[in-house]
């Protein structure tokens, strides 16, 4: 999806600048609000801009846009120019500056005693190395985005956790994890053939946490061509760091194609398919799975894959109680990765507030070579269009992290509880040698397994081919289950899957599905 996302993680890591453009010119930026601010203000502002046709913002200067990777990555912010810093504020906010592939600024206001204040681009408030050229000191230059720190591990110590950067993305990270996917703002035509639209976070406002506060609020105004509108971050870092975030939206023209609280993340190859990659590495993936949790109670795990060709699956449901893109490759010897760190990467859950009607879970798979590449977007999508002219009001919960932490309502305890079905924690396949496909599902070790095998109904089903009945062995690497089973595609060149153990007339696993693609 987006090339950057390599100078992205290595930036992040460098302390470099990230995220996307700041600019007093951005929409919105000339108007003053005639009283104390408030959310009900950035609602009114992006209700307005929708009844105006769209008006891109000015880019900055061709120098900044100009700029190679290696010379924006040798332009870092100052961590002594940090916004409320040697201040009984417990957050420090940095910025980045604009320019490659952020050739649009954004604003960015501190709100202090409910009054809202323009943070000035300031280019003394960066270092920079010999590499990097004199650059244009006028025009329409603005910071691309920011970083938020707080003390997390150690007093005194102000740790990054959370960025928002370019277009409507943002990333945030669990105490020790590293930055892997991204959420947005709003997604709109993913996987369209006449191409996606991409709205942009263009002004934020900061508010200013109390002494001794442990949550922050972030404002933002979001436009496009299509749409605007008005959100509002609650946030609060910890061991899994966890948004409230409230969405407003006003369609300027209909909205057929909708993608409500969306991820993006990168899945190259893992043990289901490495044909195609000729890697050290067992696995290259900043997630695994995408988990759902659906209206029904039923707890649905689809493996990612990265296909030949762009696949988009659709789960259908009636208010969802949850999804999220994981990560549940958690040992250094899945990847092999020393520098990349991918089992270490969060994931994220999302939790719908309130009744969000019919529509489908969507995951939309792109293929990609090389994992520099995001190619997987997961949303909500609703049944029904947003009609031009509509406002729509929205609330959900986003928790950064890993499951053991709690990222999803009912956390994954070191012993997980006899309620609770158990997880797929791999999925492997290959070519049988007496033909056809063979596929293994390893389950957690769980309570519900302490029979035998022998005890557990395995269910295993495709709408397209005949599968084997399935063997059913204890791993003893794992302590819990692994189901093996095979079947011939033959000439299709798509295949849907479907297995769950139950016992007793009742789920003891996930709902493992997947689609296999010649």
């Amino acid at each position: 999806m987006m090339t950057r996302r390599a100078f992205l993680a290595t930036s992040t890591a460098l302390a470099a600048s990230l995220t996307q453009p700041s600019s007093g010119l951005a929409a919105g930026a000339g108007m003053d609000f005639d009283r104390e601010f408030d959310r009900e203000q950035v609602i009114m502002l992006a209700r307005d801009m929708a009844a105006h046709p769209y008006a891109p913002r000015p880019q900055v200067p061709q120098d900044w846009r100009d700029l190679t990777y290696e010379q924006y990555k040798s332009i870092w912010f100052r961590h002594t120019a940090a916004l409320w810093r040697n201040s009984d504020t417990p957050y420090n906010v940095d910025f980045f500056h604009p320019g490659l592939y952020f050739p649009r600024a954004i604003t960015i206001d501190a709100v202090e005693g409910a009054t809202a204040r323009l943070i000035p681009f300031d280019l003394a408030a960066f270092e920079r190395t010999d590499k990097v050229p004199d650059l244009t000191s006028q025009g329409a230059l603005g910071y691309s985005g920011f970083r938020l720190r707080t003390e997390l591990s150690e007093p005194g110590k102000k740790n990054e956790f959370c960025v928002f950067q370019g277009a409507s993305y943002f990333r945030a990270i669990g105490l020790g994890q590293t930055y892997g996917l991204s959420a947005r703002g709003l997604a709109l035509k993913t996987g369209d053939p006449m191409g996606e639209e991409f709205p942009d976070f263009t002004r934020f406002w900061l508010e200013r946490p109390a002494p001794g506060q442990r949550n922050m609020i972030v404002h933002a105004l979001l436009d496009s061509p299509g749409v605007t509108g008005a959100y509002r971050f609650d946030i609060t870092p910890g061991s899994s760091c966890v948004m409230q975030v409230q969405a407003t939206l006003f369609a300027r023209r209909e909205l057929t194609h909708v993608g409500l609280g969306p991820l993006t993340s990168m899945f190259l190859y893992d043990s289901t398919d490495r044909t195609r990659f000729d890697d050290f590495r067992p696995a290259v993936h900043d997630s695994d799975g995408l988990l759902i949790r659906n209206g029904a109670g039923e707890v649905l795990w689809r493996p990612l894959a990265n296909p030949r060709t762009l696949q988009v699956s659709s789960f259908v449901d009636e208010n969802p109680r949850g999804f999220g893109l994981m990560q549940r490759a958690r040992d250094l010897s899945d990847f092999a990765d020393l520098e990349a760190l991918y089992h270490n990467r969060p994931g994220v859950w999302v939790e719908p507030q309130g009744d969000w009607g019919k529509g489908a879970v969507t995951l939309v798979e792109i293929p990609a070579d090389q994992e520099i590449y995001d190619n997987i977007v997961a949303y909500w999508r609703p049944q029904k269009p947003i009609r031009a002219g509509g406002r729509v009001d929205l609330a959900y919960r986003l928790n950064w992290g890993s499951e053991e932490t709690g990222v999803i309502s009912t956390p994954v305890q070191a012993a997980p509880a006899p309620t609770t079905p158990a997880r797929v924690i791999n999925t492997s396949m290959g070519a049988r040698r007496t033909g056809g496909r063979i596929v293994a599902i390893d389950f957690e070790d769980h309570p519900l397994f302490d029979a035998t095998p022998a005890d557990m109904d395995v269910r295993i089903s495709s709408p397209h081919v005949k599968t084997t009945k399935g063997v059913l062995q204890r791993n003893p690497q794992t302590g819990g289950l692994r189901l093996a089973f095979s079947f011939d595609p033959g000439k299709r060149k798509m295949v849907e899957l479907r297995a769950q153990l139950r016992r007793d007339g009742a789920p003891a696993s996930e709902v493992w599905l997947y689609r296999w693609t010649a």
